[in-house]
Formats: structure tokens, sequence, C-alpha cells
């Protein structure tokens, strides 16, 4: 194979890359305005006063850390493709190595204030996960 395949196939990587960082924004972006928005809804829903006051904000944090989760995920991929795959260097591998840590840190850190639980334990029966699974706590957005 010639320099012009790895040419074209170092791009094609850069390109994947660059996308996939995109996705991971937009998936954050997206996710925080829909969060807005349910959050919103749920305002306009919510009877009682005190309802009126927790439900939002809990809907809020969690649809908010679900996105950050997932956009998360792409921006790890993102990172894994572009540090190994495109330039494989000592130093190149132990800056990925900080970063899917960090990166790992905060989506653990992040499921245990969502869920209220470690990602390997088993979900509570009545709890953010049993609504999350229930489609009518999935109302559409108006």
């Amino acid at each position: 194979m010639g320099s012009g395949t790895d040419m074209w196939f170092d791009t094609a990587l850069h390109f994947l890359t660059l996308s996939l960082e995109a996705a991971g924004v937009a998936v954050i972006v997206i996710g925080a305005i829909f969060a807005l928005l349910r959050s919103w809804r749920a305002t306009r829903e919510a009877h009682p006063i005190a309802d009126r006051d927790q439900r939002p904000y809990q809907l809020f944090r969690r649809t908010l850390g679900r996105a950050i989760l997932l956009g998360l995920e792409f921006l790890v991929a993102a990172d894994i493709i572009g540090t190994v795959a495109v330039e494989a260097t000592l130093d190149n591998v132990l800056v990925l190595a900080l970063i899917v840590l960090i990166r790992t840190f905060l989506s653990i850190s992040l499921t245990v204030e969502i869920e209220g639980r470690w990602p390997w334990q088993a979900p509570k029966s009545g709890g953010p996960d049993k609504e999350a699974k229930d489609p009518a706590h999935f109302p559409a957005v108006r």
C-alpha cells in the first residue's frame, strides 16, 4: 500500500474523530434543551405546591445527567480513535489513559448522582430506573 492509501485512511479517521466529537457535544446540548422542556412541562402540570418545587428539578437533573453520560460516551470513543488509531505514541496513549480515567470517574459519579446507586448494582424497584423504563414518563413535548 502506498502513502496515498495511508493519507486517505488518516483523513477518514480524523473525520470520524471530529464527527464523534460533534455528536457528543450535540447530544449534550440537545439533551440540555430536552431536559429544560421536560422540567418546564412538569412545572406546568404539577398540582401540589411541594410537587411543583421538587419534581421538575429532579426530572431536569436526571434528564440532563443522562444526556451528559451519553455525550461522554461519544467523546471517549472520539478520544480513543483520535489518540490511538491516528497517532499512536506513548505520550498520546498516556494522555488517552488519563482522559478515559477522568471521564470514567465522571460517568460513575453522574450515575451515582442520578440513580442513587453504583453502576454495577441492581436497580432499586420504584426508583428512577423504573421511571426511565416506563413509557408513560416520556410524554411528547408540546
